[in-house]
């Protein structure tokens, strides 16, 4: 990072440049985290009704510009723009959500010979690391559970989106303290300078497994990792199969399936496995006549290449599998038979419209399949039998398991993922004890002089 350079960003769609923007310099990190944690001590001391309200005023400054940060994620994305709103309207409530639960949050106490209490304080300076595949609902719960408990932050975006994170930050800025919400521009060249300063103390990671590992390895600061993950989808046979292919579509290709819990691996049934895979085939086709693209031919190539060394172990792609002509960078939503688990598609994240099965004899072989592997974000259970949706949720090794249903959820869940898929809760109000750390208070009563 000794020279300025740009972050060029290209449209998904047609591959036009749509615009670009400098990258942070070194000098300018520094700044950013210096004058963060000058600007912390006024920010924890600030009542916590107050830092509630800028944040919920920080909701509604969303909400009014949704239409705008909507826009703006379709160019850089390829997201559709009414999808890229729903993000965007999430993100809002997200932020509502934590202007609520903020100044609420607290600890405990213990009467003893002496009362025992646990007071949450801010960590204090938070760098935030955001993704580009929901870029507004993710950085919006990571800061607004960061502000609201009286922590700073110093925020990059994706590299994929720089856009879309400085428009976010001009929505913001007006309703936090000068210094309190920070956003630089730049590449994993920005957030390995961002993560190792000294200033930090919460690194806050949404995105690869890869850069998770790398992030764990250079800073010493406190870590909330939500890494890549393989979510398996496990098809029992007392399922109706054109419902359980339609659920697999859904999560499978979904955002062309650039999703954090996208499925990305199936294990059916074989007792229903043709009405299953003829209706998944017809489900693809149907996302097909209305493609989405990914979010760079950079990225597609990733994806082709597990299709292809899948096709080359022995998959048959039964519907897509092949890069189209044209520009931009479509990807078609792809149904692969003959999956094994030896194959990437199976093992590793292909976070793609790609919906891979391996057929199994009894739903015990396929919960077992489903518990292999490294990653443990979510799996997803189709079953009609509850013991079977018993014993499979205790035993996956995943964060959140989902019975017949591949999303959803209440609002304010939290998630925990496990193993190369991260550490350390992800939104709910479970998110507001990652930012804090607890002071223990032992207050005894003093023998004064009469």
């Amino acid at each position: 990072m000794t020279t300025m350079h740009a972050i060029d960003v290209h449209s998904p769609r047609d591959s036009q440049l749509v615009g670009w923007l400098p990258a942070a310099t070194a000098s300018e990190v520094a700044a950013a985290m210096s004058t963060a944690r000058s600007a912390q001590p006024a920010w924890a001391a600030t009542p916590a009704a107050e830092r509630g309200a800028a944040v919920r005023a920080a909701a509604a400054a969303v909400r009014e510009r949704a239409s705008d940060l909507a826009t703006v994620v379709e160019t850089e994305t390829g997201r559709p723009f009414a999808s890229a709103r729903e993000g965007v309207l999430a993100g809002a409530s997200t932020l509502e959500q934590y202007a609520e639960l903020g100044p609420v949050h607290r600890g405990r106490s213990l009467l003893g010979s002496a009362v025992d209490f646990m007071v949450p304080e801010p960590r204090g300076v938070v760098v935030a690391l955001t993704p580009w595949n929901d870029p507004i609902a993710v950085a919006c719960g990571l800061l607004g559970a960061a502000l609201v408990t009286g922590n700073v932050v110093v925020h990059k975006p994706s590299e994929r989106c720089p856009h879309t994170g400085l428009l976010l930050a001009t929505v913001l800025r007006s309703c936090f303290p000068d210094g309190v919400l920070q956003t630089l521009v730049g590449d994993g060249e920005i957030g390995a300078a961002l993560v190792s300063s000294a200033e930090a103390d919460l690194v806050a990671h949404v995105g690869s497994t890869a850069t998770g590992r790398a992030i764990a390895g250079s800073s010493t600061a406190k870590l909330l990792l939500e890494n890549g993950g393989n979510d398996p989808l496990l098809v029992d046979d007392d399922v109706d199969p054109v419902w359980a292919a339609q659920q697999a579509a859904l999560g499978a290709f979904t955002n062309a399936g650039q999703l954090c819990t996208s499925v990305e691996r199936i294990y059916l049934h074989k007792a229903i496995a043709t009405p299953f895979i003829e209706a998944l085939c017809e489900q693809a086709r149907t996302w097909n006549a209305d493609p989405q693209p990914l979010v760079d031919t950079r990225h597609r190539e990733f994806v082709h290449a597990q299709v292809a060394d899948a096709v080359g172990a022995g998959a048959s792609a039964l519907v897509g599998g092949s890069i189209p002509d044209g520009p931009g960078a479509y990807y078609p939503a792809t149904v692969l038979a003959d999956c094994s688990g030896a194959m990437k598609v199976m093992c590793e994240e292909t976070f793609g419209p790609v919906a891979p099965v391996q057929l199994v004899s009894s739903f015990d072989e396929g919960l077992a399949e489903a518990c292999s592997g490294d990653y443990g974000l979510a799996a997803t259970v189709l079953t009609g039998s509850m013991e079977h949706a018993q014993r499979a949720w205790r035993a996956l090794p995943v964060g959140t398991v989902k019975v017949n249903a591949v999303f959803g959820g209440a609002p304010g869940g939290a998630a925990q993922p496990r193993g190369a898929s991260g550490t350390g809760y992800g939104y709910g109000p479970e998110l507001l004890d990652e930012m804090t750390t607890t002071k223990v208070v032992h207050l005894g009563v003093p023998n004064v002089r009469s």
